[in-house]
């Protein structure tokens, strides 16, 4: 049985879906490397979920006319999008975060481990490390995930 095309708007969620984690993760570790901001572990969180989304909606051009691969890629954006919530909240201390702060440390042999790890960056999850206009990056992540989350799903929700 031959396939049909994919409908113009799976077309459109698929692009989405490949596109908000790509945009996403491109920022963020161009704010790392390029902008000197170290992820604590919420953040690395948010990129896990952004990554598995990505890997997803690549996979999901392999089968244009599925929708399973592209809301699944939606789903792991969505995750995205709550923990970028839940670590918002945790920097504008509406609640309590559970998890240790983090360091990056980098060190090589010969060299002494224990003024590597001096000198290594403290990344506190519940201080925000850059904002604009008082929104954090995880609370941009909130606000972009969210979005291409919930554009994902409205387009999956047409029918050809």
């Amino acid at each position: 049985m031959p396939t049909s095309p994919p409908t113009r708007a799976l077309a459109r969620a698929r692009l989405i879906a490949l596109l908000v984690p790509f945009v996403a993760l491109a920022g963020a570790y161009g704010s790392q490397y390029l902008g000197g901001l170290y992820p604590c572990e919420m953040c690395w969180w948010q990129r896990y979920a952004h990554m598995t989304a990505l890997a997803v909606a690549v996979l999901s051009f392999a089968a244009p006319t599925r929708r399973e691969l592209v809301a699944l890629a939606g789903a792991a954006i969505a995750v995205s999008a709550a923990i970028g919530f839940y670590h918002a909240g945790v920097e504008y201390k509406w609640w309590e975060g559970h998890t240790a702060c983090t360091s990056t440390v980098h060190f090589t042999a010969g060299q002494d481990a224990l003024a590597a790890i001096m000198a290594a960056p403290n990344v506190r999850c519940d201080e925000a490390q850059w904002t604009l206009l008082g929104v954090s990056l995880a609370g941009f992540n909130f606000l972009f995930s969210g979005l291409g989350a919930a554009a994902v799903f409205a387009l999956l929700a047409r029918r050809a």
